[in-house]
Parts: structure tokens; sequence; C-alpha cells
């Protein structure tokens, strides 16, 4: 009797192992399945939207030319004290220094987290920082003056300078994908358009 049990329990044993690997098979595949899909779909949605959050080539355009661009106006802010006889100008550029240095901080920033070059000090290269920078001539006729006709130059010279920011901000919230560097060009467009119209009044031109 022994001996007829053990094959019966055996070929229980062995139709049950296999309804078992069966029933894993299925759901092997059923998973694997629906892995597959999740797989296929997330990876085709998630860099796109990775890119768009880290930074595109507009975005890299925008911080590598701000940053010469505040730097001359923190330089041009710099030459003030002493030089200029109006409060209203002495006041204007300590909210210049005020906004751009830490901006400039901000796009340095960026840029290297992006594993992109920042600007060396002193580089003005015009034709590729946007417009509105100050060539060497006007620089040293701005430094070279003082009393109302600083204030006078001062004000006409950073108009020019803030049309030019205001316009690569314009660029950057057209074509960039930063967020951040987004909200940045937008803040530029509010407070510099307010500062030229403040300058345009100051100068009488409103």
């Amino acid at each position: 009797m022994i001996s007829k049990r053990s094959p019966i329990g055996r070929t229980t044993a062995v139709a049950a192992a296999s309804a078992a690997a069966l029933v894993l098979a299925a759901c092997g595949s059923s998973d694997s399945s629906s892995g597959h899909n999740g797989h296929t779909t997330s990876p085709a949605s998630a860099p796109t939207s990775t890119a768009q959050g880290r930074h595109n080539a507009a975005d890299t355009a925008f911080a590598r030319g701000m940053i010469p661009h505040h730097r001359q106006a923190v330089e041009m802010a710099d030459l003030v004290p002493g030089r200029a006889e109006s409060a209203e100008v002495k006041k204007l550029a300590e909210d210049v220094k005020k906004a751009q240095a830490p901006e400039i901080r901000t796009l340095s920033g960026w840029l290297t987290s992006w594993g992109e070059e920042v600007p060396a000090e002193g580089a003005m290269d015009h034709s590729v920082h946007g417009g509105g920078m100050m060539s060497a001539e006007d620089m040293d006729r701005l430094t070279n003056s003082s009393g109302k006709a600083f204030d006078t130059a001062f004000m006409e010279m950073m108009i020019k300078h803030h049309e030019g920011a205001v316009e690569m901000a314009g660029t950057e919230r057209a074509d960039g994908v930063h967020g951040p560097a987004r909200t940045m060009a937008a803040a530029i467009i509010t407070s510099q358009t307010a500062e030229i119209t403040r300058m345009n009044k100051l100068l009488g031109k409103n």
C-alpha cells in the first residue's frame, strides 16, 4: 500500500506545483506587462518635463547675457557717490545695486549648476550680451562728469541700459523654460520699466 500511495502523492504534488507555476507565470506576465507599459509611458514624458524644469539654450543665453549687463549697471551705480547732485539719482543707484548684485550671484549659480561657463569679469561683448551696453567711451564720459551733468548722463545711459535688459528679459519670457529664470525675467521687466518711467520724469521727458 505504501508503494501505491507514494506515486499518487508524487503525482498530486507535481500537479499542484505545475498549477502553481502556471498561476505565477500568468501573474508574472500580467505584472510584467503592466510594468512595461508604465515604464514605457513614464520615461517618454519624464525627460521632457525634466528638461523643461532645468534649462534650455534660451535660459543659458539669458544668464550669460544678463550677468555682464548687470555688472555694468552696478559699475555705473558705483560712480554715483561723490559725483551725483540729485538725491533721486543717488537713491536710484542704490536701488540698482540692491536689485542687481544679488541677481548676478543667482545667475552665476544657475550657470555653474548647468555646467556652463560664467562670463569672466570685464566681459563686455556687446554683440553677444544684448542691447543697452555702454561703450568704453560712454563709461569714461560718465566717470569724468559730476553734478547736474553727471545726473543727466547717468539717467540717459541707464534708461538705454534698462531698455536693453527689458528686451533680453522679454526674450527669456518667450523662449526660456527654466521657471526661476522666467520669474526673474518678469521681475526685471516690471522693476526696470518702472525705473525707466521714473528717470524719464526726472529728465522732464514725461
